[in-house]
């Protein structure tokens, strides 16, 4: 399984308006930074996928993610590819007798295909839309999550190396 964490959130920056000439227009803004994270696995070849949302991006939550997803697969042993965030290499960091993790090479998002999800959920949920609450945000990357189809994330994630390998 191919392993990352996105973020999902409001952010209010003020933009660019016209008005008429010799009018000086006046734009409230409220500089707004609040954010849930969405912390996935994918298998390729079968399309499965686990997608918790989080409150934070840190070890405490890495863990947690990995005990879940250690009960969820608890049968098989899962090969976890992720990159090198710290939160993936901390000490402090507990790993599940069933699940073994590797590291992806610095600087290579690309050989992630998780990645490819992310702007898949970005593109179907959160497209020129303002959230007036956090929790919008949250119901909204739950409903992105509970309708994602197997299929499609069959068809973002599985690489011609992949088919290789495995």
């Amino acid at each position: 399984m191919f392993q990352d964490e996105a973020s999902f959130g409001r952010i209010n920056n003020p933009k660019y308006c016209r008005c008429e000439m010799g009018i000086r227009t006046t734009v409230p803004c409220h500089h707004i930074c609040e954010y849930r994270y969405v912390f996935g696995s994918v298998e390729p070849l079968m399309g499965e996928n686990f997608f918790p949302v989080m409150p934070y991006c840190n070890t405490i939550c890495m863990n947690v993610f990995l005990e879940k997803l250690s009960e969820k697969y608890a049968e098989d042993t899962i090969i976890l590819i992720c990159d090198g965030a710290s939160w993936h290499k901390s000490n402090a960091l507990v790993v599940p007798e069933n699940i073994i993790i590797f590291h992806i090479l610095p600087y290579m998002p690309e050989m992630n295909p998780i990645e490819q999800i992310w702007k898949e959920f970005r593109q179907v949920g959160f497209r020129i839309e303002i959230f007036k609450t956090l929790s919008s945000v949250v119901d909204r990357l739950c409903d992105v999550v509970k309708n994602l189809q197997i299929s499609t994330v069959k068809s973002i994630t599985l690489r011609h190396w992949i088919l290789q390998v495995f």
